[in-house]
């Protein structure tokens, strides 16, 4: 039994770039040889278990053969017999099929060593069109590190535009599409995630009405976004700015997008250019439609991201001025007065467009 270190540890490494996890491949052995010394078997599919006091995972070496359509569609053999490089071979990149033994010495069967210093993301085999979820994660890595000089081998993008005129991208679930996406989004250059499934026609397979609003205006404003520090929400509804809100809502809808990311992108489809604000009454629909009363930082994530893509709006500052003023409108003040009931509502607002026909006099 041997064991070796693999995949985005080895990678960042190498690439002298920060990493988090390490994940370990045991060649030689059996799920007894593991669970015999301590090890907790976590995985499903095939064995994957965790050390008994690093918690870190670790997989026996393994093989897929395609059984069935879709990302799932595998049969695993793991046998002891399966060798290191029959295990790496089955893996998407050749930067991620690169392992480290016990004494620091490389292994590189599939060229990764050399596709770093390329600074190309280039599949092991042609295995690779066998998974459809590759495709997603082949945008992630390219948004990962973009800021070093990657980019997706000709090749590659050769290979991902044929398996997104397939069919197969359909056979992924909307929650591991959200999933991936939302990793993505808070990648260094989340950009480039779209344009690179723009590019192999990924995201017209999957959502037909979202390339048309990805302009260029609006993946600059992303790329913005990013270097502000923006969070993965409002990174998220940048990207859906220029749909309309119907479509944002169905988008949401089909990717199982969380309920603070569907909010907050859908306000953004809505009212971004932002509508006429003529009036008193324009200005406080338009603050109630954020709910500005009981969740102030909703009205922040949309002005942040407004802000981004509107950068000559003149109206987004002036919002926040206004609601910051209408919260000083207590209704206990209104109380104290008398005002019960129907009463109490209507003096509330009136107070509050008052309030606002003085701030725009």
């Amino acid at each position: 039994m041997k064991t070796y270190l693999v995949g985005g540890a080895v990678r960042d490494k190498l690439l002298d770039y920060p990493f988090h996890e390490r994940d370990w491949v045991v060649v030689g052995a059996r799920p007894e040889d593991l669970l015999d010394q301590g090890f907790q078997q976590v995985g499903k599919d095939f064995p994957v278990f965790l050390h008994p006091k690093s918690k870190e995972e670790y997989a026996l070496a393994r093989t897929e053969r395609k059984s069935g359509v879709g990302y799932h569609g595998f049969t695993c053999d793991f046998s002891p017999d399966i060798t290191l490089e029959e295990d790496l071979s089955r893996r998407d990149l050749t930067i991620n099929a690169i392992a480290e033994d016990d004494s620091g010495e490389i292994i590189d069967p599939y060229g990764g060593m050399q596709d770093l210093h390329n600074r190309l993301l280039r599949h092991v085999s042609p295995a690779f069109s066998e998974d459809p979820l590759r495709i997603l994660r082949v945008a992630r890595f390219a948004a990962r590190y973009a800021h070093l000089g990657f980019t997706v081998a000709d090749e590659t993008q050769v290979l991902m535009r044929e398996m997104s005129d397939n069919g197969e991208l359909a056979t992924i679930a909307a929650e591991r599409i959200w999933v991936e996406l939302y990793k993505a989004l808070n990648e260094k250059s989340p950009e480039v995630f779209f344009k690179v499934l723009l590019t192999c026609r990924a995201l017209h397979a999957l959502f037909p009405m979202w390339p048309p609003a990805l302009s260029t205006a609006t993946l600059n404003s992303l790329a913005k976004a990013a270097e502000a520090g923006a969070d993965a929400d409002t990174r998220f509804a940048i990207s859906c700015s220029d749909l309309d809100a119907e479509q944002c809502r169905t988008l949401c809808r089909e990717l199982r997008a969380s309920n603070s990311a569907a909010w907050l992108a859908e306000r953004c489809a809505a009212n971004i250019p932002l509508p006429k604000l003529n009036t008193a009454e324009d200005w406080l629909a338009l603050l109630e439609n954020f709910d500005y009363t009981r969740r102030p930082q909703l009205l922040d994530s949309f002005v942040a991201a407004a802000t981004l893509r509107l950068p000559d709006e003149q109206r987004l500052r002036p919002l926040l001025d206004a609601a910051s003023a209408l919260r000083e409108i207590q209704a206990a003040d209104l109380i104290a007065k008398g005002f019960t009931g129907p009463a109490l509502g209507q003096e509330l607002r009136a107070a509050r467009l008052k309030r606002l026909t003085e701030l725009n006099a």
